[in-house]
């Protein structure tokens, strides 16, 4: 029973230990020997942020992928527990270290202290709203319940199973991502099916029937050289431009919002529930399946995504440049092209307004692109749709095993709901 529980003062637990102060110009963006990965708050939050390296320093400041390492600063991120790093960490986090003399699990300690109960309170007890500010003795208002350590350690399990099957399967997603945007660059940017039949060799990896939609010669073009056929010209073939808006008269009574600083890289980590009259104003984008969305805003933040069977209402912000494929078979080549990383770097190279930086959605339609015959757009819908929707279900998958853990959480970490054949 939770009763039997143990009420502890979290202070006579652990202890704690800063990170280090780091001058950038000392932070290598190569690894070398005699130097090792620093880390800092946008490596936790940004996954696909480049690391950056440091002459081995002491090893105060060294924690591995299970030590638990608290954010002290930041409006979104202070107060938010995170592992799964191995290096050196910053001085604006300190590592939380059990006492050697105390017999808890480190990964139940993790999940207790990453409830959103323990989030809330330290975020309520610094001063600043504008930039929080995590301190140490913060920490020592916090009361931890403790079951005895089998308990601790099967809590522990369930919850790094389902982590680990998240990840599975956004690891999966990623590779699928890249598996997609690989041929797309091979098919339409590269021309490798075409520079091999030039030479009278049999394209890699493709079967003869789709070799043979391809042409074996180039003709000049404004772009430089492109297959015998194609044409050069822009998203505008293929795609429409923010083709619907909600109004005043017409709109839904609730919407879900999704924002450019939750979407980043195909991956939207929050949608909002509103009624209409109090959702922002610029949530009036509708969204469909087989729509992509691009950040106009900071385009270079990579704000991205692919819509595919969607929530009802969905609805993105003005800030996004919303493309919806003029017919299905452009679905995934509008994603693709849109998204190639010269595509996203030209955007950010002309993006103007200073503090602001911006693009007319226009500029996002008019990106250029080769235009490939009907029968070559046909076929490779046909191989990534597959592939785009896998990610869609994987990530709904994700997202399922997600609330599942958040919704046990606190129940399983109180003592209130017990798992099965465990006894304390």
């Amino acid at each position: 029973m939770s009763s039997e529980w143990q009420v502890i003062p979290l202070s006579k637990i652990v202890t704690y230990s800063q990170g280090i102060q780091i001058p950038i110009e000392e932070q290598e963006l190569e690894n070398k020997e005699g130097f090792g990965r620093f880390i800092r708050i946008v490596d936790y939050t940004t996954p696909s942020e480049a690391p950056r390296y440091i002459k081995l320093p002491n090893k105060k400041s060294l924690v591995d992928k299970n030590d638990i390492v608290m954010i002290r600063y930041g409006s979104q991120s202070a107060g938010r527990v995170v592992r799964g790093i191995e290096g050196f960490i910053a001085n604006n986090m300190f590592k939380i270290i059990i006492n050697s003399d105390i017999d808890v699990d480190k990964s139940f300690l993790y999940r207790f202290l990453t409830m959103e109960s323990i989030f809330g309170y330290l975020r309520g007890t610094q001063s600043s709203s504008t930039m929080p500010a995590i301190t140490f003795g913060m920490m020592n208002g916090i009361q931890i319940k403790l079951p005895s350590k089998k308990i601790q350690s099967e809590v522990a399990i369930f919850f790094d199973t389902l982590d680990d099957r998240i990840t599975l399967l956004r690891e999966t997603n990623a590779t699928l991502e890249a598996i997609a945007q690989a041929l797309f660059k091979s098919w339409f940017v590269d021309f490798d099916p075409v520079h091999a039949k030039a030479q009278g060799r049999q394209p890699e990896g493709m079967d003869e029937q789709t070799a043979a939609l391809f042409p074996d010669r180039f003709v000049e073009s404004e772009l430089g050289m492109v297959p015998l056929g194609w044409e050069v010209g822009t998203l505008a073939t293929f795609a429409i431009l923010n083709p619907e808006s909600w109004t005043t008269q017409n709109h839904p009574r609730t919407l879900s919002y999704v924002d450019l600083a939750n979407t980043k890289e195909n991956e939207i980590a929050a949608v909002t529930e509103y009624t209409f009259e109090d959702a922002p104003s610029r949530a009036r984008r509708v969204l469909q399946s087989g729509d992509t969305i691009i950040g106009t805003v900071r385009p270079g933040n990579r704000s991205f995504a692919f819509i595919h069977k969607p929530e009802k209402n969905l609805t993105g912000s003005t800030g996004f440049a919303v493309l919806r494929p003029s017919k299905k078979q452009y679905t995934e080549f509008v994603y693709l092209a849109s998204t190639q990383d010269s595509n996203i770097e030209h955007l950010a190279h002309v993006a103007d307004g200073g503090a602001y930086p911006a693009v007319r959605p226009e500029v996002v339609l008019n990106l250029k692109c080769v235009v490939p015959c009907n029968a070559e757009i046909q076929r490779f819908h046909e191989i990534t749709s597959p592939l785009l929707g896998s990610i869609s279900e994987n990530k709904k998958q994700a997202k399922t095993l997600a609330n599942l853990r958040d919704t046990l959480l606190p129940r399983l970490i109180s003592g209130q709901l017990r798992l099965p054949d465990v006894e304390a």
